[in-house]
Protein backbone atom coordinates (compact mmCIF):
# COMPACT_ATOMS: atom_id res chain seq x y z
CA UNK A 1 0.00 0.00 0.00
CA UNK A 2 2.74 2.66 0.55
CA UNK A 3 4.64 2.12 -1.98
CA UNK A 4 1.79 2.46 -4.26
CA UNK A 5 0.76 6.62 -2.59
CA UNK A 6 2.32 9.16 -4.91
CA UNK A 7 4.86 11.24 -3.63
CA UNK A 8 2.91 14.39 -4.42
CA UNK A 9 -0.11 12.57 -1.84
CA UNK A 10 2.50 11.78 0.72
CA UNK A 11 3.76 15.63 0.96
CA UNK A 12 -0.02 16.75 0.67
CA UNK A 13 -0.64 14.72 4.06
CA UNK A 14 3.08 15.99 5.48
CA UNK A 15 2.30 19.79 4.79
CA UNK A 16 -1.51 19.48 6.45
CA UNK A 17 -0.19 18.22 9.44
CA UNK A 18 2.29 20.64 9.37
CA UNK A 19 0.07 23.61 9.22
CA UNK A 20 -1.89 22.26 11.54
CA UNK A 21 1.14 22.16 14.24
CA UNK A 22 2.22 25.39 13.75
CA UNK A 23 -1.18 26.37 14.33
CA UNK A 24 -1.00 24.72 17.65
CA UNK A 25 2.75 25.48 18.57
CA UNK A 26 2.19 29.37 17.50
CA UNK A 27 -0.60 29.42 20.26
CA UNK A 28 1.60 28.32 23.00
CA UNK A 29 4.49 30.67 21.49
CA UNK A 30 2.43 33.66 22.09
CA UNK A 31 0.74 32.70 25.64
CA UNK A 32 3.16 30.87 27.09
CA UNK A 33 3.92 27.37 27.49
CA UNK A 34 5.03 25.81 30.76
CA UNK A 35 9.06 24.42 29.98
CA UNK A 36 10.94 21.45 32.14
CA UNK A 37 14.36 20.45 31.83
CA UNK A 38 14.98 16.42 30.26
CA UNK A 39 18.41 14.51 30.41
CA UNK A 40 21.37 16.30 30.16
CA UNK A 41 20.42 19.96 30.56
CA UNK A 42 17.46 19.78 27.71
CA UNK A 43 15.13 21.96 27.59
CA UNK A 44 11.39 21.03 27.04
CA UNK A 45 7.65 22.69 26.30
CA UNK A 46 4.03 21.79 27.14
CA UNK A 47 4.22 22.94 23.36
CA UNK A 48 7.09 20.32 22.32
CA UNK A 49 4.75 17.82 23.75
CA UNK A 50 1.40 18.48 22.15
CA UNK A 51 2.87 19.28 18.62
CA UNK A 52 4.51 15.49 18.99
CA UNK A 53 1.17 14.12 19.79
CA UNK A 54 -0.66 16.12 16.87
CA UNK A 55 1.73 14.94 14.91
CA UNK A 56 1.68 11.24 15.84
CA UNK A 57 -2.08 11.25 15.44
CA UNK A 58 -2.32 13.18 12.37
CA UNK A 59 0.31 10.97 10.43
CA UNK A 60 -0.78 7.65 11.77
CA UNK A 61 -4.28 8.00 11.98
CA UNK A 62 -3.65 8.33 8.28
CA UNK A 63 -0.72 6.05 7.56
CA UNK A 64 -1.55 3.34 10.50
CA UNK A 65 1.19 0.76 9.04
CA UNK A 66 4.14 3.56 8.42
CA UNK A 67 6.45 3.52 11.72
CA UNK A 68 6.83 6.82 13.68
CA UNK A 69 10.28 8.47 15.29
CA UNK A 70 10.06 11.98 17.43
CA UNK A 71 12.42 13.45 19.63
CA UNK A 72 9.14 13.63 22.63
CA UNK A 73 8.37 10.15 21.92
CA UNK A 74 9.92 6.63 23.35
CA UNK A 75 11.80 4.75 20.11
CA UNK A 76 10.48 0.98 20.35
CA UNK A 77 12.10 0.01 17.15
CA UNK A 78 9.16 -1.25 15.08
CA UNK A 79 9.56 1.50 12.33
CA UNK A 80 12.93 -0.41 11.48
CA UNK A 81 10.64 -3.14 9.72
CA UNK A 82 8.39 -0.21 8.34
CA UNK A 83 8.63 0.32 4.37
CA UNK A 84 8.22 3.88 5.39
CA UNK A 85 8.52 5.78 8.09
CA UNK A 86 7.68 9.47 9.81
CA UNK A 87 10.70 11.34 11.38
CA UNK A 88 9.69 14.02 13.22
CA UNK A 89 11.30 17.05 15.52
CA UNK A 90 7.75 18.77 16.92
CA UNK A 91 10.15 22.04 18.01
CA UNK A 92 13.52 22.54 17.08
CA UNK A 93 15.56 25.05 18.65
CA UNK A 94 13.27 25.04 22.14
CA UNK A 95 15.62 27.55 23.71
CA UNK A 96 14.42 30.19 21.05
CA UNK A 97 11.06 29.04 21.34
CA UNK A 98 11.36 29.49 25.29
CA UNK A 99 12.82 33.46 24.74
CA UNK A 100 10.29 34.22 22.51
CA UNK A 101 12.84 34.07 19.49
CA UNK A 102 11.37 33.50 16.05
CA UNK A 103 13.71 31.03 14.53
CA UNK A 104 12.17 27.50 15.53
CA UNK A 105 10.98 25.39 13.62
CA UNK A 106 8.30 21.65 12.97
CA UNK A 107 10.17 19.25 11.09
CA UNK A 108 8.93 16.40 9.13
CA UNK A 109 9.79 13.84 6.84
CA UNK A 110 8.67 10.36 5.51
CA UNK A 111 12.00 8.04 5.00
CA UNK A 112 12.11 5.38 2.76
CA UNK A 113 14.90 3.07 2.57
CA UNK A 114 16.70 4.82 4.66
CA UNK A 115 16.59 8.16 2.95
CA UNK A 116 13.57 11.11 2.58
CA UNK A 117 11.26 11.22 -0.02
CA UNK A 118 9.04 14.01 1.44
CA UNK A 119 9.67 16.76 3.64
CA UNK A 120 7.74 19.98 5.29
CA UNK A 121 9.45 22.33 7.51
CA UNK A 122 7.75 25.23 9.01
CA UNK A 123 8.98 28.51 10.57
CA UNK A 124 5.65 29.34 12.09
CA UNK A 125 7.09 32.38 13.73
CA UNK A 126 8.63 33.45 10.63
CA UNK A 127 5.79 32.65 7.98
CA UNK A 128 7.82 30.24 6.20
CA UNK A 129 6.75 26.30 4.97
CA UNK A 130 9.77 25.04 3.11
CA UNK A 131 8.71 21.96 1.23
CA UNK A 132 10.36 18.95 -0.98
CA UNK A 133 10.30 15.66 -2.65
CA UNK A 134 12.06 13.40 -4.03
CA UNK A 135 12.97 14.65 -7.40
CA UNK A 136 10.66 17.48 -7.81
CA UNK A 137 12.92 20.22 -6.56
CA UNK A 138 12.58 22.86 -3.23
CA UNK A 139 10.45 25.09 -2.39
CA UNK A 140 9.87 27.97 0.01
CA UNK A 141 6.61 29.46 0.38
CA UNK A 142 5.88 27.89 -3.15
CA UNK A 143 8.80 29.68 -4.60
CA UNK A 144 11.92 27.15 -5.97
CA UNK A 145 14.61 27.53 -3.96
CA UNK A 146 18.39 27.14 -4.83
CA UNK A 147 21.94 26.58 -2.41
CA UNK A 148 24.10 29.79 -3.13
CA UNK A 149 26.89 28.96 -6.12
CA UNK A 150 29.81 30.54 -4.18
CA UNK A 151 32.52 28.21 -4.78
CA UNK A 152 34.70 29.61 -1.77
CA UNK A 153 34.19 29.88 2.16
CA UNK A 154 36.40 33.08 2.05
CA UNK A 155 33.76 35.88 2.25
CA UNK A 156 30.59 33.45 2.60
CA UNK A 157 27.93 33.10 5.04
CA UNK A 158 28.25 30.15 7.07
CA UNK A 159 26.46 28.08 10.07
CA UNK A 160 29.81 27.47 11.96
CA UNK A 161 31.51 28.37 15.03
CA UNK A 162 33.27 31.01 15.00
CA UNK A 163 36.14 29.07 16.45
CA UNK A 164 36.37 26.31 13.79
CA UNK A 165 37.02 29.18 11.24
CA UNK A 166 39.58 30.60 12.62
CA UNK A 167 41.21 27.36 13.07
CA UNK A 168 41.72 27.35 9.37
CA UNK A 169 43.43 25.12 7.53
CA UNK A 170 47.02 24.35 7.95
CA UNK A 171 46.75 27.26 10.02
CA UNK A 172 45.25 30.07 7.55
CA UNK A 173 41.95 31.47 9.08
CA UNK A 174 38.73 31.19 6.63
CA UNK A 175 37.71 34.81 6.40
CA UNK A 176 33.72 33.79 6.84
CA UNK A 177 30.78 35.11 8.54
CA UNK A 178 29.70 32.97 11.49
CA UNK A 179 25.95 32.90 11.18
CA UNK A 180 24.14 30.70 14.13
CA UNK A 181 20.06 30.46 14.55
CA UNK A 182 18.86 28.07 17.50
CA UNK A 183 17.40 25.25 15.23
CA UNK A 184 19.73 23.49 13.17
CA UNK A 185 16.78 22.52 10.76
CA UNK A 186 16.35 26.41 9.91
CA UNK A 187 20.00 27.18 9.79
CA UNK A 188 19.95 23.97 6.82
CA UNK A 189 16.96 25.43 4.84
CA UNK A 190 18.87 28.73 4.96
CA UNK A 191 21.70 26.72 2.84
CA UNK A 192 18.67 25.09 0.80
CA UNK A 193 17.37 28.64 -0.02
CA UNK A 194 20.96 30.17 -0.51
CA UNK A 195 20.57 32.66 2.43
CA UNK A 196 24.02 30.79 3.81
CA UNK A 197 26.49 29.82 1.59
CA UNK A 198 27.35 26.03 3.88
CA UNK A 199 27.24 24.51 7.59
CA UNK A 200 29.01 22.50 9.63
CA UNK A 201 27.17 20.18 11.70
CA UNK A 202 28.63 18.91 15.11
CA UNK A 203 28.81 15.54 15.84
CA UNK A 204 25.32 13.64 17.68
CA UNK A 205 22.56 15.75 15.38
CA UNK A 206 19.85 13.39 15.66
CA UNK A 207 17.91 11.76 12.85
CA UNK A 208 15.05 14.58 13.61
CA UNK A 209 17.25 17.28 13.54
CA UNK A 210 18.33 16.39 9.58
CA UNK A 211 16.00 14.23 7.96
CA UNK A 212 13.81 17.14 6.89
CA UNK A 213 16.22 19.43 5.68
CA UNK A 214 18.61 16.42 4.17
CA UNK A 215 16.16 15.84 1.56
CA UNK A 216 15.57 20.07 1.17
CA UNK A 217 19.43 20.46 0.53
CA UNK A 218 19.32 18.09 -2.10
CA UNK A 219 16.32 19.47 -4.20
CA UNK A 220 17.98 22.69 -3.88
CA UNK A 221 20.69 21.57 -5.90
CA UNK A 222 23.44 20.62 -2.42
CA UNK A 223 24.50 18.21 -0.44
CA UNK A 224 24.07 17.55 3.05
CA UNK A 225 27.04 14.52 3.75
CA UNK A 226 29.24 12.99 6.50
CA UNK A 227 32.61 14.11 6.09
CA UNK A 228 33.81 11.50 3.99
CA UNK A 229 30.72 12.33 1.26
CA UNK A 230 28.39 10.02 2.02
CA UNK A 231 24.75 10.60 2.84
CA UNK A 232 23.44 9.88 5.76
CA UNK A 233 21.30 6.99 6.53
CA UNK A 234 17.77 7.32 8.79
CA UNK A 235 17.33 3.86 9.16
CA UNK A 236 19.24 2.43 11.59
CA UNK A 237 18.86 2.24 15.78
CA UNK A 238 21.49 4.54 16.70
CA UNK A 239 19.73 8.26 15.90
CA UNK A 240 23.08 10.27 15.98
CA UNK A 241 25.36 11.05 13.38
CA UNK A 242 29.13 12.45 13.31
CA UNK A 243 30.34 15.54 11.69
CA UNK A 244 28.10 16.76 8.92
CA UNK A 245 28.45 19.58 6.62
CA UNK A 246 25.93 21.17 4.24
CA UNK A 247 25.84 23.36 1.27
CA UNK A 248 26.51 23.39 -2.57
CA UNK A 249 29.13 20.21 -3.42
CA UNK A 250 31.94 22.81 -3.84
CA UNK A 251 31.59 24.41 -0.67
CA UNK A 252 30.97 20.73 1.17
CA UNK A 253 33.98 19.71 -0.32
CA UNK A 254 36.06 22.75 1.42
CA UNK A 255 34.24 22.68 4.83
CA UNK A 256 34.80 18.41 4.77
CA UNK A 257 38.65 19.16 4.51
CA UNK A 258 37.67 22.80 7.17
CA UNK A 259 36.26 20.34 10.16
CA UNK A 260 38.45 17.52 9.02
CA UNK A 261 41.79 19.33 9.82
CA UNK A 262 39.94 21.14 13.39
CA UNK A 263 38.89 17.05 14.51
CA UNK A 264 42.84 15.90 13.72
CA UNK A 265 44.47 18.83 15.66
CA UNK A 266 41.74 18.41 18.29
CA UNK A 267 41.45 22.00 18.96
Amino acid sequence: MSSARSLEAEQGLLLAAASEAAELALGYFHNGARAWTKGINSPVTEADIAVDRLLRKRLLGDRPEYGFLSEESDDDGSRLSSQRSFIVDPVDGTRAFIAHDTDWTILIALVEEGRPIASAIVAPARGETFRAVKGGGAFRNDRPIEVSTSETLDGAKLAASKRLLQSGVAGAPIAAQSVYFASLGYRLACVADGRLDGAAIRPNAQDWDLAAVDLLVHEAGGALSNLDGSSARYDRSVTGHGAMVAGSPVICSSLQRLVKSYLERGT
